[in-house]
């Protein structure tokens, strides 16, 4: 509203009282007691009056030329024309010493080799060198070592190639030896009465009525209207579907199990 009154006012003669904003009070640190006494703590441990006093250099300590230069060490001593200096700590590896100008060479060895034949029948009796087998993996033409590629048939030509390792050899005989202790312990409770063997047709017979009543529940879940908008409706139908799932469980127990024990009791 005030932007929409002009400037000339006669509601601009009415005088007004001047409003003083008001500050927010200044901000003091909780350390500012802290931080002074440790001031007035170190203020005075290297307060000094006028220049610091420094030991005056002499004048006769003055830079020199070429004292900043690198020098080599000095030797402790000079070897003779016939002492030579060790050059490694390892004698069996040390190269012989260059014989001494005063050595006299070995005269008069001769040989009737001819270096020239013997060279050219090695060459001739000599094996050609194979190519090292190689494969390209890229159009660039990059280039990798057969053998250790993985794609060589390297391994069926082993002398153990194709024969059941040890281990799988205990293990079955180690399986093979429970199944015939868990055979001996049933046949012994057999003997005993405590359970009895399904034949066969029993087997069978429990498996043809199992799925008949599959069926029977499965044509009546059919039966069952599209829309199940009631809780009885919904019941029933969880009902037929808990019972399906259970016969179903059962049928494939059944017919895993070509034997199966039923306790007398």
């Amino acid at each position: 509203m005030k932007d929409l009154q002009p400037i000339e006012s006669i509601y601009n003669l009415i005088p007004r009282e001047e409003v003083k904003k008001s500050k927010a009070p200044r901000y003091m640190s909780t350390f500012k007691e802290s931080v002074k006494f440790e001031e007035k703590k170190n203020k005075a441990a290297c307060k000094t009056m006028g220049p610091a006093k420094v030991d005056v250099p002499s004048p006769n300590e003055y830079l020199h030329k070429h004292t900043k230069e690198l020098k080599l060490a000095e030797k402790s001593g000079f070897l003779d024309s016939t002492e030579r200096a060790p050059r490694c700590l390892n004698e069996e590896r040390r190269r012989p010493s260059v014989p001494l100008r005063t050595d006299q060479p070995l005269m008069g060895v001769q040989t009737n080799k001819n270096f020239i034949n013997t060279n050219v029948a090695e060459a001739v009796m000599a094996v050609p060198k194979k190519p090292q087998p190689i494969f390209v993996d890229s159009k660039r033409g990059d280039k990798h070592h057969l053998e250790t590629s993985g794609l060589v048939p390297k391994y069926i030509k082993r002398k153990d190639y194709g024969a059941t390792p040890e281990y799988l050899v205990k293990r079955n005989e180690e399986v093979k030896r429970a199944q015939e202790e868990y055979d001996a312990y049933v046949k012994e409770r057999l003997k005993m009465g405590a359970m009895k063997q399904l034949s066969d047709e029993e087997r069978h017979s429990v498996l043809e009525g199992l799925k008949k009543n599959w069926d029977e529940l499965h044509h009546e879940y059919q039966g069952l209207s599209v829309v199940i908008d009631t809780t009885p409706k919904k019941i029933h139908k969880e009902r037929l579907e808990i019972e399906m799932r259970q016969l179903e469980r059962d049928i494939d127990l059944i017919e895993r199990h070509k034997v199966i024990y039923i306790a007398n009791n």
